[in-house]
C-alpha cells in the first residue's frame, strides 16, 4: 500500500516535470538542465516502485558450473555492472546487470540486490552496457535472405548501412591437461552488414568489398590509402568501410 501510494503522489511530479521540459524546448535551444531533471524524476520513480517495477520480470538465474574455467560473460566482467535497457515498454537506467555470452541472457539482481534472474529476451528492445549498443532482433522482422539468427547484436554503426557483431562464448575442452581434460569458455564474435534490408554475414574482406561491389574500386581505393587491415582488426575495418561507402552513396 505504502508503494502504491507513493508512485501515485510521484506521478504528478513526474508529469510535471516532463511538461516543463516540453514547454521549455519550444522556447529554448538549451535543455540539458532540465533534461537531467526529467532523467532523476524518471530514476526516483524507478526507485520507489522497488518490487513492483516492470523490470523485475523473468525467470531465476542461476551461475555457471564453476569447474568451467573463465566465464561466460561479456568482456569476462562478472561482477554486476550498471548499465541501461529498454524493456516491456519502459526505459530502465543505473540497471546493475550482467551479459551472459554463452546463453545470450542479461542477468539482473532483483530488488533485494541478491536474486539475480534474467530478463525476458522477447521483452528486451535493447540495451546499454560497457560503452556498448546492444539490439534485439528476431529473424521474424527481418528478410529471409538474411544470414542470421535471432538474438542480440553489438551496434557498431549505423547510418545508410549497418555493421553489427554476434558476441557469443561457447565451452570448450582441452583434452592435453596434465590433470585431465579441461573445459573453458572460448569467446567468438561474428560480423554482419545490413545493405537494402539484408544482412550478410562477413569473415573477410573480399566477402564485405563483394556486398558493396557498386562501389568496390573506389572502397579499394579507400583501403590502400588509408593502411585498413581487415584480419588484424575486423571491427575497426567494418565500420570504416561502411561509413565511408555511406559517404560514397549518399
Amino acid at each position: 500500500m505504502r508503494k502504491f501510494i507513493l508512485l501515485l503522489v510521484l506521478m504528478p511530479v513526474i508529469s510535471l516535470v516532463i511538461t516543463n521540459v516540453c514547454f521549455a524546448q519550444t522556447i529554448s535551444g538549451d535543455s540539458s538542465s532540465r533534461q537531467n531533471a526529467l532523467n532523476s524524476a524518471v530514476a526516483s520513480y524507478n526507485t520507489s516502485i522497488g518490487e513492483e517495477s516492470g523490470l523485475y520480470n523473468g525467470p531465476e538465474y542461476y551461475s555457471r558450473d564453476p569447474t568451467v574455467k573463465g566465464n561466460a560473460y561479456f568482456m569476462d566482467v562478472n561482477a554486476f555492472t550498471t548499465g541501461a535497457v529498454y524493456y516491456d515498454g519502459s526505459y530502465y537506467r543505473g540497471v546493475p546487470m550482467l551479459y551472459d555470452l554463452y546463453s545470450d541472457e542479461i542477468v539482473v539482481l532483483l530488488y533485494n540486490h541478491f536474486t539475480k534472474y534474467s530478463l525476458l529476451k522477447n521483452r528486451v528492445k535493447s540495451f546499454d552496457f560497457l560503452g556498448h549498443h546492444f539490439i534485439n532482433i528476431s529473424t521474424d522482422t527481418i528478410n529471409n535472405k538474411s544470414e542470421l539468427n535471432s538474438g542480440f547484436y553489438d551496434e557498431l554503426y549505423n547510418g545508410k548501412t549497418e555493421v553489427l557483431a554476434k558476441r557469443s562464448k561457447s565451452i570448450q575442452t582441452n583434452s592435453a591437461g596434465t590433470m585431465g581434460a579441461d573445459r573453458y569458455f572460448s569467446p567468438d564474435n561474428d560480423f554482419y552488414l545490413r545493405k537494402n534490408h539484408t544482412y550478410y554475414k562477413i569473415s573477410a574482406q573480399r566477402e564485405l568489398l563483394s556486398v558493396l561491389q557498386d562501389k568496390k574500386k573506389e572502397l579499394q581505393q579507400y583501403i590502400k590509402a588509408n593502411q585498413i587491415k581487415f584480419r588484424s582488426n575486423p571491427e575497426e575495418a567494418m565500420v570504416k568501410i561502411a561509413t565511408y561507402y555511406d559517404h560514397l552513396t549518399q
